[in-house]
Formats: structure tokens, C-alpha cells, sequence
């Protein structure tokens, strides 16, 4: 996951899966998974995977500010 770890990255930062191109952006959340607007990327659920091709989190790379 780029060269910062999870929690490192600013809690607003959007982060794009390294394989689908989905952008998990907290602002957001994930409906999928039902996790809430606003939850960061690194308080998302130790199992939590990509909604759209089931990638890792370790997939994630954050996108530029």
C-alpha cells in the first residue's frame, strides 16, 4: 500500500484499488459493506475487501490530495 502505512495516510485521503480501479473515498463510505460516510480508509474492518473485484487492502494506493 504505497510506501505509507494504513494509518499514516490523512483520514480523508481517497484510496483506489491497485487492480480495479474502484476508489474507496471516506467521505463516501462503502454500501457494499456497510460502512458508514466518513470512516477512514485505516478504521475500515481488519477483513474489509475491495466491494467491486474482492482485492486486499494491502491493493490500496492513495490518491493524490
Amino acid at each position: 500500500m504505497n510506501d505509507a502505512a494504513p494509518e499514516l495516510i490523512p483520514p480523508e485521503r481517497r484510496m483506489e484499488c491497485g487492480v480495479c480501479w474502484h476508489v474507496y473515498d471516506p467521505a463516501e463510505g462503502d454500501p457494499v459493506w456497510q460502512i458508514e460516510a466518513g470512516v477512514a480508509f485505516a478504521d475500515l474492518p481488519p477483513d474489509w475487501r475491495c466491494p467491486v473485484c474482492d482485492a486486499p487492502r494491502e491493493k490500496f494506493l492513495a490518491l493524490p490530495p
